[in-house]
């Protein structure tokens, strides 16, 4: 089994960024929405603010309290995507269970959707008219292409059907014309659609889920969910069990994750680029 390292192509992907950034001499900053206390998430925005500081992205937190109100939270953002200093916006989920989540994604206007979650970023996105990629399909898109897998003859198998993972990956994916299978809760005899799968793609944040009398011989595994487990960031595939199975794995951590925080940086910089012409 060969693992997709992406480190190694994230961090080629930022040198090109950092140019990138030299060369539009306007600070570009990234301004970052984060409801409620999480440890983990606390981890994913410091990963992303330590990345985008490196290449020369200043990045602002803006903490609201758990219990804000939607309505409240809406007019918050407002007020934030009309700061001239935000390049970008994103919305870092999860949100809490009482927030409406696709209400509040809805706010960020296009040209500052840097995670194009928004309803009107995902029209564009699906009807090609997009400038920019949703990040984790984007970091699909560029992993596969690194390793030169054929995916467009191929049939894929998507666990779970997320606003971060499992959506914008199948919309990409029906945008090429790809034989698809979207796994969720409710779909019968899931076991049955996994083994018909070449390429098996999951984000349910289900620690070590997926396993290797799951697979087809020679699959192809792009692990993109993340969940802590026993005090570890983990992934939702097993990688002892799937070893004898699959034939490339994207390892947890250290596979799609450091990918789409590149791809993320991407999409501001692209968004940037527009700006200023």
């Amino acid at each position: 089994m060969i693992l997709l390292d992406g480190k190694k192509l994230s961090e080629r992907i930022f040198v090109e960024l950092k140019a990138d950034v030299s060369a539009i001499k306007k600070k570009i900053r990234l301004g970052v929405i984060v409801v409620g206390k999480d440890p983990a998430i606390e981890k994913f925005v410091a990963q992303k603010k330590k990345a985008a500081e490196e290449i020369g992205i200043d990045v602002r937190v803006y903490p609201f309290d758990a219990a804000i109100t939607t309505n409240e939270l809406r007019k918050r953002i407002a007020e934030l995507v009309h700061e001239p200093k935000n390049t970008g916006i994103i919305i870092q989920l999860p949100l809490p269970g009482h927030i409406n989540k696709q209400y509040i994604l809805n706010a960020i206007p296009p040209e500052k959707d840097v995670d194009a979650l928004s309803a009107r970023a995902i029209g564009s996105f699906i009807v090609g008219k997009s400038n920019i990629m949703p990040p984790v399909a984007g970091a699909i898109k560029s992993l596969l292409e690194e390793y030169h897998i054929a995916y467009k003859n191929k049939h894929v198998a998507i666990l779970g059907a997320g606003n971060l993972v499992g959506r914008p990956v199948a919309l990409w994916f029906l945008q090429e014309g790809v034989s698809l299978s979207i796994i969720t809760q409710e779909t019968d005899l899931p076991e049955q659609l996994l083994h018909k799968a070449d390429i098996v793609i999951s984000g349910i944040g289900k620690p070590h889920f997926v396993k290797g009398d799951m697979l087809k011989d020679n699959a192809v595994i792009i692990d993109a969910g993340t969940s802590e487990s026993s005090g570890k960031l983990v992934g939702d595939v097993d990688p002892e069990s799937v070893a004898e199975k699959a034939s490339r794995l994207t390892p947890v951590p250290g596979g799609v994750g450091p990918v789409t925080v590149a791809m993320l940086l991407k999409n501001l910089v692209t968004l940037a680029k527009i700006k200023k012409r």
